[in-house]
């Protein structure tokens, strides 16, 4: 059958489906002309019926790329100005740019100090200027919030302030750090010690702890690390950046363990002065803090060797007799407990080991390597052997 005659229902066939009966009048074939252009309707119905179905669907595709464009847009955006942190304007920031530092780096640095708002248009608006080899490495003060425009500008202008980097080793004294900054950042030596050796108390608003510093000393919170001095600073600039250093480390440090033992700040900081003298081998600093916790619990004297050095300003693989004779109340051979003060500035991994120290029955350590590593002992018969293996190593 063809489509033609399929899509022309008999007579009465209306009637049939809305529930009435049929009519019984004789059935009469519907005229030919009539016939072809119902069926032409009825394709055109059905093209049109097919046009809108194909509209819609494109109007819906349309509209989820919009929808889609749109979010990506969103993303764009927020990527690309969206601020990266949330500062207050108009604040002080020194910063290091790097030599070799790239444009990304720059301003992911600069964004992180709130000085740009956003990284990603720090790069745009640099190419944009062409100022991409124009940024100049150094050390700069700038403001937060001053905006990628003056960014730019003072970074092709070059650094603003000439600065010296003076790096403080872990165990230095406070005599070896005033030497430090004055040969590096002509500080004078003897204005840093007038300081650090007597007038600790000046320095006590800021730093309380430091009211019961021994002897007025800052021996032991002056905080080695590497440090940026600004051209002109002072002995007085130089310990306020230490001490604010120390406040920083110590921040990070668990205290709970000493304190449930009887140690305060000012003791710990001693504890780990002796730390930073006796090994440089990471992995035995909690073990020497062993073996001191272990000799003030049982009131053993401590026998540590860098406490007499520190008084005999020598630095000896042995000491001798008379050496360990010294009248000085840091003579720990004389001496029972701490010295009454630090011996030396020491680093984070000595603090945390003062603080926190390893959980053992060793009550001696001797040097047996010349790689600095000792040997750890529990009782006298275990340490005469370790002093007998060191006379192999170092000879008597």
């Amino acid at each position: 059958m063809s489509d033609d005659t399929r899509d022309l229902a008999p007579a009465g066939a209306e009637d049939h489906e809305l529930g009435r009966e049929p009519s019984s009048a004789p059935t009469v074939l519907p005229d030919t002309a009539t016939s072809r252009r119902s069926a032409r309707g009825v394709r055109t119905r059905r093209r049109l019926s097919s046009r809108v179905r194909t509209a819609a669907a494109i109007g819906l595709l349309v509209l989820v790329a919009l929808a889609a464009g749109g979010v990506g847009y969103y993303s764009w955006w927020s990527a690309n100005t969206r601020p990266l942190v949330d500062v207050a304007a108009g604040q002080s920031v020194t910063i290091v740019i790097p030599k070799g530092a790239t444009t990304a780096e720059i301003g992911q640095l600069l964004a992180e100090n709130g000085i740009v708002a956003n990284p990603r248009q720090f790069r745009t608006r640099v190419r944009d200027a062409g100022a991409g080899q124009d940024l100049l490495a150094g050390t700069y003060d700038l403001r937060t919030g001053m905006g990628y425009d003056a960014a730019i500008a003072s970074l092709t202008a070059g650094p603003s302030i000439l600065r010296t980097k003076v790096t403080i080793p872990e165990g230095f004294t406070v005599e070896q750090t005033a030497a430090r900054f004055e040969k590096a950042a002509g500080i004078p030596a003897d204005e840093f010690l007038a300081l650090a050796k007597g007038r600790a108390s000046e320095f006590a608003a800021d730093h309380p702890y430091l009211a019961k510093a021994y002897a007025g000393s800052l021996e032991g919170y002056l905080f080695p690390k590497t440090y940026q001095v600004k051209q002109g600073a002072t002995a007085r600039d130089v310990i306020d950046m230490m001490l604010d250093q120390f406040d920083r480390e110590i921040a990070g440090v668990n205290m709970q363990t000493a304190a449930s033992r009887g140690l305060d700040l000012g003791k710990v900081v001693v504890l780990a002065s002796l730390i930073e003298r006796e090994t440089k081998v990471a992995k035995e600093r909690p073990l020497v803090a062993s073996v001191i916790y272990n000799r003030l619990k049982l009131g053993m004297r401590l026998g540590v060797d860098a406490t007499v050095e520190y008084v005999l300003h020598t630095n000896r693989l042995r000491l001798t007799y008379k050496d360990l004779q010294v009248d000085s109340p840091y003579n720990t051979y004389e001496h029972f407990g701490l010295p009454p003060g630090p011996i030396a500035n020491p680093g984070l991994a000595s603090l945390k080991a003062a603080a926190a120290p390893a959980d053992t029955n060793y009550l001696y350590y001797v040097l047996t390597a010349k790689d600095g590593s000792h040997t750890f002992a529990a009782t006298a018969a275990e340490f005469e052997r370790a002093k007998a293996k060191s006379k192999e190593v170092f000879g008597e």
